[in-house]
This record gives structure tokens, C-alpha cells and sequence, in this order.
């Protein structure tokens, strides 16, 4: 099978869209597919991807690193060649446009997998002068018409996927399908003592974030938890591993609480390192209420470690209380409140951290991937009813 895959972010960019593309595209050509990759180009034409078919773009000024594919292009002549037998589309904004219009015109069946809750970006990074209520309107209006004529929709869990079909009730057909984690990269057995040493954490109980240093991410509620928790338990070290808008606010924050001494910014780090840092944490915490899947979740229980989650959408379904971690409310003690349980005998979660990830071998999902091609396929060609499944 031919799979073209389009994307709104990209290498060098990293985050999870990316890091699901990455690896779905990994598993299905380990199983004999051919998958080719239709990107925004890097503002650095040194770091282009041989292979990778690159679309003209410029940078997104409100959110670093990022860039819009916003210019005309011939990309349909080279989906004409390649000859593609279905196209999946990673993006919300440019690339499902595009994606639409390429099927459109060459017949092609259109899978979109709904990552990424821009709705709530919007909020962060409205670079225009209309109202939060406004943009929200216009937004769900823009992608209930996406959703609607795509021939399969995936949704990374069922959280994400109840609360889509409020707005846009009339999909196709509707999957869930996460990202899997690849237990090759993670596991129990790795090493975080080199991690320690370069941060001076040996003999304190640290807790991991990682991921984009941005707004959405509500890492404003670890710091303030933190320090609550501090009082508690002043060995402990709150590691924060990546880069993003937010990092020299969040810098200070941390300052004008007291906890600079505490709070460790490590900047980026490269993505063969990260295991590692899983490994070197006693927790990871997530308080992003943005979260589709939460793809750190199932890497750091993979190595085995409990997570500190928010209770919301898709961190709620994946976190189980007392088995792979604690979930909290929105509020700093109650952060602190679950993080210290966790501090306090990370072990008795580790086991059923390992159980959880273990549900999520990313071969297994590339398989199901597959099955949904096929349908997909087969119902652009009008060989299934889809008010078959529109009544499951």
C-alpha cells in the first residue's frame, strides 16, 4: 500500500504530531508499505529531510518554530505520480485543506487523524482583534466541514473522541486509534544515573515535564504546585526537559516564587536522550488539559515510572488512580497532594505503569491503521454503506 502522509509540523520541529508520524510511518514500512511525507519547510534548507516532499512556508511568529504552508503548490502532480492509494492527513489548517482538495481532485480517500485541540491554541496565539468566542465559533464551523468529508476520522482516545462528535455529529466513520509508544526505545531497564549527574540530582526525588514550554501546557500549575509540595519536601527537584514560548515567563515565575534553585530548565534535548530522562525521574507530571493521548504518558510508564495527571480528557483515561499514578484537580494543592503519594513509594505503581504501556505496542496499532485504509479505500470506491456504521 501507498500511504501519503500530510502534516502541519515537522523535523526539526518535536512534538507529539510528529513524534506519532514518525512512528507510524516506521511501523508501517517495517511492514512493507511505502509511506511518503508531504511537510512545511524548515526555515534552515540545510535541515531538509531527503524524501520528504516539502511544501513553501513561512514562520508563525506567535508560537517559535512553527510554519505555515500557506503558498500555491504542484503537490497534486507529484500525488498523481507517486500514485497513492490513500491519503492521511496530521493537520488541522493547511495541510487538511490541502488534503481535501488533493483526494478531491484525484479521487483519493482522506483519513484525518484529530491530534491536536486547536480550538484552545486559538486562545494562546489569536493574532487577530476578534473575541475568544468569535475565533471558537469560526473555527468548529471551519472543521466540522473537514471532519464531515474525510472517509475515516481517529481520534487517539475515546475522551477526544465524544467530545468531537458534539460538534461535528456527522462524521463518516469514526476510530479510535492512539499513537502507540515503541517498547523497543522504552522499557525498565534503562539507565537515568548519567541524567542525575549532569543536573546534580543524586539523593533527590525529582519530577519530569516534558514536552513544548508553552501556554497550553499549564505548566504555570506545577510551579505553584511545586512550591506548595517544596514545603514538604524540600529534596525534591522539578526537572523541566524542552523549549517553547513560554520558557523565559515560566523562568521567572519560578524566581519570584523562590524555587529557582529547584526548578531545573534544560532546554531542548535531543530525542535520543529522552529515554534516559525518563528513566531519571520518580515521576512524570502532566497538568495540560490540551492533551488528545499524552503520548510522555505511555513513554514514562513504559520505563516504569507513575504519572502525576490532570483529570481531564485523555490524561483521566490513561491514568488510573492507585495502579500507574495519581490524578489531580486543578488547583496547586491538589498537585501537590498527588505528586507527594507518588514521591512517597513510587514503586507501588510501577508494575501497573508497565501493564498499562505494554497495551500499547506501537505494532499492534499499525496494524489497525491498516484495516482502516482499506475501509477507507473501499468506501471512496462505493463498495461499502456507510450508514452502517454511522448507527454503531
Amino acid at each position: 500500500m501507498k500511504i501519503a502522509m500530510f502534516t502541519d509540523s515537522y523535523l526539526p520541529t518535536r512534538d507529539g504530531v510528529v513524534t506519532s508520524l514518525l512512528l507510524t510511518k516506521r511501523e508501517l514500512e517495517r511492514l512493507g508499505h511505502a509511506v511518503y511525507v508531504f511537510a512545511p519547510e524548515p526555515a534552515d534548507p540545510s535541515e531538509k529531510e531527503e524524501g520528504v516532499h516539502y511544501f513553501r512556508s513561512v514562520g508563525f511568529h506567535q508560537y517559535s518554530g512553527y510554519r505555515i504552508p500557506m503558498f500555491p503548490t504542484d503537490k497534486c502532480r507529484i500525488l498523481a505520480g507517486l500514485d497513492v492509494d490513500v491519503i492521511h492527513v496530521h493537520g488541522l489548517m493547511f495541510q487538511a485543506v490541502r488534503s481535501m482538495l488533493a483526494g478531491r481532485e484525484l479521487k483519493k480517500p482522506v483519513v484525518l487523524t484529530f491530534h491536536t485541540m486547536v480550538t484552545e491554541a486559538a486562545r494562546f496565539y489569536n493574532f487577530t482583534p476578534f473575541p475568544e468566542w468569535v475565533i471558537q465559533l469560526g473555527m468548529w464551523t471551519y472543521l466540522r466541514t473537514i471532519l464531515h468529508r474525510a472517509e475515516v476520522v481517529i481520534a487517539p482516545t475515546l475522551a477526544i473522541k465524544n467530545e468531537i462528535k458534539r460538534y461535528a455529529p456527522h462524521i463518516k466513520r469514526f476510530e479510535v486509534i492512539p499513537t502507540g509508544v515503541d517498547l523497543d526505545r522504552f522499557h525498565p531497564d534503562l539507565d537515568g544515573s548519567e541524567v542525575r549527574g549532569r543536573y546534580g540530582l543524586e539523593g533527590k526525588k525529582v519530577i519530569l515535564h516534558l514536552g513544548r514550554i508553552a501556554w497550553e501546557k499549564n505548566i504555570e500549575l506545577v510551579l505553584r504546585g511545586f512550591c506548595v509540595l517544596s514545603r514538604q519536601e524540600p529534596e525534591a527537584r522539578l526537572l523541566l526537559v524542552g523549549e517553547g514560548p513560554a520558557k523565559e515567563h515560566l523562568m521567572r515565575m519560578s524566581e519570584d516564587l523562590g524555587m529557582a534553585d529547584r526548578v531545573i530548565f534544560t532546554g531542548f534535548v535531543p530525542d535520543s536522550e529522552l529515554p534516559s530522562f525518563y528513566a531519571a525521574c520518580d515521576v512524570l507530571t502532566l497538568a495540560s488539559k490540551f492533551e488528545t493521548q499524552g503520548l510522555v504518558i505511555l513513554e514514562a510508564m513504559a520505563v516504569g515510572k507513575p504519572i502525576s495527571g490532570i483529570r481531564y480528557r485523555a490524561v483521566a483515561e490513561l491514568v488510573r488512580e492507585g495502579e500507574n499514578g495519581e490524578l489531580f484537580e486543578e488547583t496547586p494543592y491538589s498537585w501537590s497532594q498527588a505528586t507527594m503519594r507518588l514521591l512517597r513509594d513510587p514503586k507501588r505503581y510501577r508494575e501497573g505503569a508497565l501493564a498499562k504501556a505494554n497495551e500499547f505496542s506501537a505494532g499492534q496499532w499499525a496494524t489497525r491503521l491498516l484495516d482502516i485504509y482499506q475501509y477507507a479505500m473501499e468506501s471512496k470506491a462505493g463498495r461499502v454503506n456507510n450508514k452502517v456504521f454511522l448507527k454503531r
